[in-house]
């Protein structure tokens, strides 16, 4: 058995590991599969949300709130226990039983083509609690081709996932932006290749912690909508600087990357056996995850980055973790919309602070609207929201939720109902 140690022969197979390109084929599989939605099978790795999952996904992106960590607090709380976080929902995920789709309407497969996450907007109408198992019906909603300065030829993708309950109660529908970039073309443009890399004195650590220590959890201290004025900040929130232990700790939260998933000893050979493409040769002629972007500078330099990244999801999870924050126990979100506008690479600081742009009243619904910003320690910006957030009322009292749409919700039975019929009769 034989090592590439030669920095050569590894520039080679990385060229040759990034030499794919977007294929006209896989575009119109996905122009005929526009919105057929169809039963999610995937398994992701949590299901159902038990008091460790919802405090161990809770600690994965950084939240220390009692309402989502502690199953005693949420007792004495509007809830009347404890709740998941609303974006946990994106990570919760039991295989749902439907009808196969034709392979002329699944849309492309895009292998060997990068992809990233680059925004996604949620829309939610009840929380999540412990017991609660998730399930989704999906599809892709547009698919467009782009050219870009940094990948040349690329094809964004909308993809729309609507999560339910096992009651078949919709929980919040997930409509994620994801990109596809022809690796070659992002390696020889090298747009970021230039970015330094951070360095930071114990001043400097010491001045991040001090944002750290100032930071609060509202928590059971109410929020009421007519205290909030318009135009005033929500504060300031940090998260960095960036690890590879960051991401480790998002995954072990539950963060599954699934249908692709990592996947360790005979289990990832089983996996590389179901998706070789998703392997790439590492330096040493190790097969290893494309996805390891997230974590090997090495690889994240290969096309064309200075080193390795965060996940968008994860800073959707932080921008949800200042929502949370600043509305208190007695908030709900009742829509997030985020833009990943730059990479956050290891070793940046990324900096949350946010306003109120309005306050309105809706379908009895006290709604607050708030815009934030994401910088990191270089003054750029990487990531910008705006999100609906209702609040309780003095004068009305609890916030109330917003309804699912009723076509929403009669496809949301539907499907489960064929869930149970075939369920019933593979088990005759």
């Amino acid at each position: 058995m034989t090592q590439a140690t030669n920095t050569d022969t590894t520039s080679e197979k990385f060229k040759e590991a990034t030499s794919a390109e977007i294929d006209d084929a896989d575009i119109a599989k996905d122009r005929a599969a526009l919105r057929v939605w169809a039963a999610a099978r995937s398994q992701e790795l949590i299901a159902t949300a038990t008091p460790e999952a919802i405090r161990n996904f809770a600690h994965g992106y950084g939240d220390d709130n009692p309402l989502y960590t502690d199953p005693d607090y949420g007792r004495a709380t509007r809830w009347g226990g404890q709740i998941a976080p609303q974006i946990m929902a994106a990570v919760l995920n039991a295989p749902l039983r439907g009808d196969k789709l034709p392979k002329e309407l699944r849309g492309g497969s895009y292998r060997g083509i990068h992809a990233f996450v680059s925004g996604g907007t949620w829309e939610w109408y009840r929380p999540v609690y412990p017991g609660d198992t998730l399930y989704s019906f999906s599809g892709l909603e547009s698919v467009e081709e782009k050219t870009s300065d940094f990948a040349g030829r690329s094809v964004i993708r909308v993809l729309r996932d609507v999560k339910m309950n096992q009651h078949a109660e919709v929980v919040g529908v997930y409509r994620t932006l994801v990109i596809y970039t022809e690796r070659k073309k992002a390696r020889e443009k090298g747009k970021y290749s230039a970015i330094e890399d951070p360095s930071y004195t114990k001043e400097d650590i010491a001045a991040l912690d001090e944002i750290y220590a100032a930071e609060k959890v509202r928590g059971a201290e109410p929020r009421y909508w007519e205290d909030v004025v318009v135009g005033e900040e929500m504060g300031t929130m940090a998260k960095g600087p960036l690890t590879t232990t960051d991401m480790v700790v998002f995954h072990a939260g539950g963060y599954g990357f699934v249908p692709y998933g990592l996947k360790t000893g005979r289990l990832a050979y089983q996996n590389r056996r179901r998706i070789p493409a998703f392997y790439i040769d590492n330096e040493y002629g190790v097969p290893d995850v494309a996805q390891r972007v997230h974590w090997d500078s090495e690889w994240a330099k290969a096309i064309g980055n200075p080193r390795a990244y965060d996940y968008g999801v994860l800073r959707e999870c932080w921008i949800h973790h200042f929502l949370t924050d600043w509305m208190g126990d007695g908030g709900f979100v009742v829509r997030q919309h985020d833009e990943i506008r730059k990479f956050n690479y290891q070793g940046d600081i990324q900096y949350l602070t946010g306003k109120v742009d309005g306050k309105r009243q809706e379908d009895g619904l006290m709604l607050i609207d708030v815009a934030v910003e994401v910088q990191n320690q270089r003054g750029d910006t990487t990531a910008q929201a705006d999100a609906t957030i209702s609040l309780p009322s003095r004068e009305l009292g609890a916030a109330m939720l917003p309804d699912a749409p009723k076509d929403l919700q009669r496809d949301a039975v539907r499907i489960f109902e064929r869930h149970g019929e075939l369920l019933k009769s593979n088990n005759a």
